[in-house]
């Protein structure tokens, strides 16, 4: 019972480091997501940034950026990943980009 107690912890910190791997994963798959929305309403001349932010979960802290040029639309999205251990820096953040051609106009060009 003494040792089961003194492991304790350690498989407390392994399973909070399990999930905090997994909201690291979830915050790459929504910056990914909102990416692809926002190029590609983007690239069909609206506007990408409220389309990109509304493919997310609303309660990430999320930045869309749209750059756009010649025949492509980029959206660069970045999300700060939700930190679960106290003892983590919580600046963490990944980024995620997507490129969409835009679409031509009626007349061709």
């Amino acid at each position: 019972m003494l040792e089961f107690a003194g492991f304790l912890p350690i498989l407390l910190l392994i399973g909070l480091a399990a999930i905090q791997l997994g909201l690291v994963g979830y915050a790459v798959n929504q910056a990914g997501s909102g990416a692809r929305a926002a190029a590609r309403v983007a690239s069909q001349g609206e506007g990408g940034q409220a389309a990109g932010l509304a493919a997310m979960d609303g309660s990430l802290d999320a930045q869309v950026a749209l750059s756009g040029g010649g025949d492509t639309t980029t959206a660069e999205v970045t999300v700060q990943v939700p930190t679960l251990l106290p003892f983590v820096d919580g600046g963490w953040s990944v980024t995620k980009s997507a490129t969409m051609p835009n679409d031509e106009d009626e007349d061709g060009s």
